[in-house]
């Protein structure tokens, strides 16, 4: 089995937080709501996912792959990478931060975010930990868990995004003095959460122990998620979430760095054993034409052309 280390760029605590930019509203055109989109050219596969590094990548480039037959996207969905959960020492809350990469982003919808939507992309926000104690598996209160799912579905309404996307990573529970991981916290999260925007993507990078605390009291939250992904890039991993084929990739590929056989091979595995989603990482800003096509010639009987 292939084994590649995750190298995410974890995103600095830098600038506003989310909490200050909907406090005081957002800049520009954000705001608005998203437009409805052109239709795309039909495609008949899998959906395909990037997850973007705003930090270093703009999040554009994952509309300028489109199929070679028919024009269809390439992408279907488009991941910002990332918002984080951190902590508030005064008033020991957990609040929705956006370092000063993500804000620019978000500021910017009009010129950064529309244009993807207008081509028929679902645009969605990771939400990752900071190192600061706070994540989604460690909120004390159904009270506490609802509060930070409001922060969480007021950013998507005000930037006119597409849903939010869970990554338990780098919370390190029990600094600042916080709670360890419970069993009843991410199903209040999640639940809260899926009610205040019931037609919004819930998607779930299946890691860490909110991934593994998915039912509580009676309550089952898996089929609140649209998808589940394996988080091992270059692996095949069937995340383990009661959800249909059709919403779980276990395939998971790094632009740039998984060998191309082995992106092939992952996209041939999706359709030969009937799974409906396909995950990447880390698309940067050079023609990765080559990278692309190694998967949508498997999920979509097409190379990909890059238009820069």
């Amino acid at each position: 089995m292939f084994i590649l280390v995750r190298n995410r760029v974890r995103t600095a605590a830098l600038a506003l937080s989310a909490v200050a930019a909907l406090a005081f509203g957002a800049t520009g055109a954000a705001a608005a709501p998203a437009p409805a989109p052109a239709p795309a050219p039909a495609k008949q596969g899998p959906t395909s996912v990037a997850y973007i590094e705003v930090n270093s990548n703009s999040l554009l480039n994952v509309g300028k792959y489109t199929l070679a037959d028919g024009g269809g996207n390439a992408f279907d969905v488009a991941v910002i990478f990332a918002a984080n959960i951190n902590y508030d020492t005064n008033t020991k809350a957990a609040y929705l931060h956006f370092n000063e990469n993500v804000q620019r982003v978000l500021d910017n919808a009009a010129t950064e975010i529309r244009p993807l939507q207008q081509q028929g992309i679902k645009v969605v926000l990771s939400v990752l930990g900071n190192h600061q104690g706070a994540g989604f598996a460690n909120f004390t209160s159904q009270q506490a868990a609802s509060a930070f799912a409001k922060q969480m579905s007021d950013a998507v309404a005000t930037y006119g995004l597409d849903g939010i996307d869970f990554d338990d990573e780098y919370a390190e529970y029990g600094n600042n003095g916080t709670a360890q991981p419970n069993d009843s916290s991410f199903v209040h999260l999640v639940t809260a959460l899926r009610a205040n925007m019931p037609d919004k993507i819930i998607s779930l990078y299946n890691i860490g122990p909110a991934a593994s605390r998915l039912s509580y009291g009676g309550v089952d939250i898996s089929s609140e998620f649209d998808y589940a992904w394996n988080p091992y890039y270059g692996t095949w991993r069937v995340p383990g979430i009661a959800l249909p084929k059709s919403q779980l990739s276990p395939a998971a590929v790094e632009i740039g760095r998984t060998a191309e056989s082995t992106v092939a091979n992952l996209a041939r595995r999706t359709v030969s054993e009937g799974y409906g989603v396909y995950l990447t990482y880390n698309l940067d800003g050079t023609d990765r034409s080559a990278d692309v096509s190694a998967f949508t010639r498997e999920l979509y009987g097409s190379d990909a052309v890059y238009t820069p």
